[in-house]
């Protein structure tokens, strides 16, 4: 979808009739019609358990805000069932509202969409600015959450504020162990998704599944244990810049002491942008863990022509070059992954890929198991 359109749509008026005709085709939404905005997941007339509460942007669950409605809850084990809509606003599930589950009622992410558009740079009331953390639209600290069918977006733009420097606008940050997401949308420009943890300490297990990722600078990034499945990253086309780079798609910052990092398999990256405009991935060693090793395992995924297969690895900080770190691919197809410098593709041997998979990545916890 065009930047420019995509703005649009995420920028209309949560609950508004434009908003629900452009967010659902007209055959599903007479399907939805018929069963009402919560489809198949019951009403609050008729809860699936009695720790589910219904949101809707037009009144007719439990809340017209996610916001509310987490606010609501207290302690483990609530369920959202979103409505079709876009909600603008920021939402925090802190850490005590632990085995939470959000689900979007229509089972079309392109149908719930939580939106806002803060970035680092962003004046706060009160005086100084966001930071990156604090630009997230949705922020997950506790453990053992799971969405399925929602968008999770960042709409802030440069060209609309010239003035800010600080551009760095996340959609989701998510910190606590076991969190899934399955057929979900990230959308947004620079430093999208943040697959991070709750602490250096703390080593966060996170599964995506059949997940759309789109964006420019560094739009996957942080320091989880994060398996990335039958996912699609976009990389978005920049008018800013007069050449290449555009961006860096991973940005891992894995704590030293944490074996596995990133995993992305079977999966795919494709670009809106011209061919080999943008660097498959760099590594992020913060000034707070200067002792971070990132780690990026990219296997049995296709790579389109935007990925740069020359160079495919670049520096955050000649500090601490990319080739120190632990980065390698298994696999790979399409032009972005084609091998003509190998000593700037590291590869997996066959027995180093046996150990490559989400069940090394993630222990005990089988997220896959039972999926929609």
């Amino acid at each position: 979808m065009h930047p420019l359109s995509r703005r649009r749509f995420l920028a209309a008026t949560a609950g508004t009739a434009a908003t629900l005709a452009l967010a659902t085709p007209p055959a599903r939404a007479a399907a939805t019609g018929r069963r009402g905005p919560f489809g198949r997941y019951g009403t609050p007339a008729a809860r699936l358990t009695p720790q589910t509460l219904y949101v809707d942007p037009l009144g007719r669950g439990d809340a017209t805000s996610v916001r509310d409605a987490v606010a609501a809850t207290t302690g483990s084990g609530w369920t959202l069932v979103l409505a079709p809509g876009v909600y603008r606003e920021t939402v925090v599930l802190d850490a005590t509202r632990t085995e939470a589950t959000w689900i979007g009622a229509s089972e079309d992410p392109r149908d719930v969409v939580i939106v806002y558009d803060n970035a680092a740079g962003t004046p706060k009331p009160g005086g100084g600015t966001y930071g990156t953390t604090g630009s997230a639209t949705t922020t997950v600290q506790a453990d053992g959450f799971t969405a399925r069918w929602i968008t999770f977006a960042n709409d802030w733009l440069r060209a609309d504020h010239p003035d800010i420097t600080g551009t760095q606008a996340v959609a989701i940050k998510i910190q606590g162990d076991r969190s899934a997401f399955h057929h979900c949308r990230f959308l947004g420009h620079q430093d999208t998704l943040y697959a991070d943890s709750i602490s250096l300490a703390a080593f966060a297990r996170q599964y995506y599944s059949h997940c759309y990722v789109e964006g420019d600078v560094d739009f996957v990034f942080g320091r989880a244990t994060a398996v990335y499945e039958h996912c699609h990253f976009r990389t978005l086309n920049r008018t800013d810049l007069a050449g290449a780079p555009y961006g860096f798609v991973f940005a891992p910052s894995t704590a030293g002491a944490n074996p596995r990092g990133y995993l992305v398999t079977r999966s795919r990256i494709s670009s809106e942008a011209p061919d080999a405009f943008y660097k498959l991935a760099r590594p992020w060693v913060p000034s707070s863990d200067t002792t971070a090793r990132p780690s990026l395992t990219v296997r049995d995924t296709r790579l389109d022509a935007g990925i740069d297969a020359v160079a495919p690895y670049t520096n955050m900080s000649a500090s601490f070059p990319w080739q120190n770190q632990r980065f390698a691919e298994y696999r790979n197809t399409g032009p972005g992954a084609e091998i003509t410098v190998p000593e700037n593709r590291p590869q997996l041997t066959d027995e180093q890929a046996e150990s490559a998979t989400r069940e090394t990545y993630l222990g005990d916890w089988k997220p896959w198991k039972g999926e929609c």
